[in-house]
């Protein structure tokens, strides 16, 4: 009998890509998962240190941790492959922990309930359009494309901006990348979905869990990104 005609082969085919979709998705979002449960604990606990006197958060060492995090994020994407999963996943670890660092002065500069705000707002727009980029079938790269140059020219207005020093510009520099975001957040997502089904049609396990760790990277970022932004719109509409 003819396997793609067997409705037993069928079936099985279809439990078995049902059951790789749901690995990948759980290995993808757990990960990421983790390492915002990381950077949030680490940021908790340096903005406790600094507030009581224990721990001098000074410029040098934010940029110190900025430079750190630039470099890992380029380790992970240029040299994912010639890594083992064990080693990936410690450096994402180590990543956002020292992100973590950084986000403490959003604790030591807003209050509680902008914090408070910010995370659910992120958290039901990121659900939101990782259920976009997991259900869509329209290919989502053209997001990617822009969003990156529109990033570029964020990153540019940013640098102007810390001599300019305007309000104005600094206001639209938050609500461009927030939009940014929330669009990168359903091409990622939509890349995850691409991953589940690539192992779902013979990938090996091993590449799957690095190039998943890539995307719980991706992901990772886009929230905190959201994150960041969103307490600033917050935080100025508050003041």
């Amino acid at each position: 009998m003819n396997t793609m005609l067997d409705p037993d082969a069928l079936a099985a085919r279809s439990e078995s890509r049902a059951v790789s979709l749901n690995r990948v998705y759980n290995f993808v979002y757990g990960w990421m998962a983790v390492a915002l449960a990381v950077s949030g604990l680490v940021a908790w606990m340096v903005a406790q240190s600094v507030a009581s006197g224990q721990f001098a958060l000074t410029p040098t060492t934010l940029i110190v941790c900025a430079i750190a995090e630039v470099a890992l994020v380029f380790v992970m994407s240029a040299a994912v492959m010639k890594l083992s999963a064990a080693a990936a996943a410690l450096l994402f670890m180590v990543y956002s922990a020292l992100n973590g660092v950084t986000l403490s002065v959003l604790l030591l500069v807003y209050d509680l309930g902008t914090i408070q705000t910010a995370f659910f707002v992120t958290a039901g727009t990121f659900a939101a359009m990782a259920v976009v980029g997991t259900t869509v079938k329209r290919d989502l790269s053209a997001i990617a494309r822009y969003g990156l140059m529109i990033l570029i020219g964020i990153i540019i207005a940013s640098l102007v901006n810390m001599f300019m020093k305007s309000e104005g510009l600094n206001a639209l520099i938050s609500y461009v990348a927030v939009l940014v975001f929330v669009g990168l957040t359903a091409y990622d997502a939509q890349k995850v979905r691409h991953l589940a089904e690539a192992e779902g049609t013979g990938l090996d396990r091993a590449t799957t869990n690095k190039l998943g760790l890539l995307c719980a990277l991706s992901l990772y970022l886009d929230f905190i990104n959201l994150f960041i932004y969103l307490v600033q719109i917050l935080g100025r509409n508050r003041e």
